[in-house]
C-alpha cells in the first residue's frame, strides 16, 4: 500500500512538531533571551508530549489545540494564560512564514484582561535597607545595586562582560530584550563597587558564580581564568528571594528593583522620553504601568498641597 505524506502550504514534507518546535526555538536562541528560550522551550515540549512530538504541524488539529490550552492553562491566573498564548503564537508565526503551516489555532482565542498591580514598587526606604545590610557579598550588593541604578532588566545585566563597561563615564553596552543594543548608566554607589567586583580581571563575565563550572558551558560563560560560570538568572533570583523575606512585603523579586527604579524616576519629574532611554522601551504604553507615583509620593503630594499645612 502507497504512504500517503502529509504536504505543507508551500509544496514541502511538512516538519514533525518537534523537529518544528526545535526550528523556532534556535531562532530566539540569543544570550539575552535565555529565559524566554526556556520558558517557550518548556511550553512548546508540554505541547509535543500532549499531541505527540511525530505530529506534523501542518496536520496538527486546531480544536484540539485550543482544548487542550483551556485545559492546562484555563484555571491559572491571566498572566499566566496569556504568557503561555503568547507563546504558541509565536512558535506559529515562525511556522507560517516558513509555510508549514496555514494558520494559527489560537488566533480566535482571546487573552485574558490581567488586574494592575500598582504596589509593585518599593519605596525608597526600603530600597535604601536593602542595599545597605550587612552580610551581604559584594558580587551581590553590586548586583542589586546596578540593577536599581541602572533600572535595566535583570538578564542585560547578567548577559553583561567586564568588558563591555566603561567604568570612567559609569555606563555598560546591553543587549535590550529583542536584541536592541543599548546603553545603560549608573550612579556613585554601583561605580565604587564596580572596580571591586572586577578586581583586575579585563574580560569574561561580569557576575561570576563562586565555584568552576560542574558542566560544559559556551566559552564566552566562563572565566577563563578561574574556571568560574557567568552567575545565571535562576541562581541570583533564589539568592534576592532568599535575602528578601524578612523584608516588608517580602520576598521580593529581582523585577522590582527595576520597577522600583522607574517609579522613583518618575516621581523625581523625569520626562517621557528620559524614562523612555533609562528603561529601554520602545512604546509609552509598555512605559505607564512602570511610571505610576507611589502611595508614598502621592502622600507627600497631598500634604503639600494641604491648605492646613499652609497655616
Amino acid at each position: 500500500m502507497p504512504t500517503v505524506t502529509t504536504l505543507c502550504a508551500a509544496g514541502h514534507q511538512a516538519p514533525t512538531l518537534a523537529a518544528a518546535a526545535g526550528a523556532y526555538l534556535a531562532s530566539i536562541d540569543r544570550p539575552e533571551s535565555r529565559g524566554t528560550h526556556r520558558q517557550y522551550a518548556a511550553t512548546l515540549r508540554r505541547l509535543g508530549q500532549a499531541l505527540g512530538a511525530d505530529a506534523t504541524v501542518y496536520g496538527i488539529d486546531g480544536a484540539a489545540v485550543r482544548a487542550w490550552i483551556e485545559q492546562t492553562w484555563g484555571g491559572r491566573k491571566p498572566a499566566t494564560y496569556n504568557r503561555a498564548l503568547d507563546v504558541f503564537r509565536s512558535a506559529w508565526a515562525y511556522w507560517m512564514a516558513q509555510g508549514w503551516a496555514n494558520e494559527d489555532p489560537t488566533a480566535a482565542m482571546r487573552r485574558r484582561a490581567v488586574a494592575v498591580d500598582r504596589s509593585r514598587a518599593l519605596s525608597r526606604a526600603d530600597i535604601g535597607q536593602l542595599l545597605t545590610r550587612e552580610a551581604i557579598s559584594l558580587r551581590e550588593r553590586t548586583l542589586w545595586r546596578m540593577l536599581y541604578e541602572s533600572a535595566a532588566r535583570a538578564g542585560e545585566v547578567l548577559a553583561l562582560n567586564v568588558e563591555d563597561l566603561d567604568l570612567a563615564n559609569r555606563r555598560a553596552r546591553v543587549l535590550r530584550k529583542g536584541g536592541a543594543a543599548d546603553i545603560i548608566v549608573w550612579q556613585s554607589g554601583t561605580a565604587r563597587l564596580l572596580p571591586r567586583l572586577i578586581s583586575g580581571r579585563t574580560a569574561g563575565p561580569l557576575f561570576l558564580t563562586g565555584r568552576q563550572a560542574r558542566v560544559q558551558l559556551a566559552a564566552a560563560d566562563v572565566d577563563t581564568a578561574t574556571g568560574r560560570a557567568r552567575l545565571s538568572y535562576r541562581q541570583s533570583a533564589a539568592l534576592f528571594t532568599a535575602a528578601t523575606t524578612d523584608l516588608p512585603g517580602g520576598p521580593w523579586t529581582l523585577h522590582q528593583l527595576r520597577h522600583s527604579a522607574l517609579t522613583h524616576a518618575a516621581e523625581d519629574g523625569a520626562s517621557t522620553s528620559t524614562l523612555l532611554a533609562y528603561s529601554g522601551h520602545t512604546s509609552v504604553r509598555s512605559l505607564a504601568r512602570y511610571a505610576r507615583v507611589s502611595a508614598e509620593a502621592l502622600g507627600d503630594w497631598q500634604a503639600q498641597r494641604d491648605p492646613a499645612r499652609r497655616r
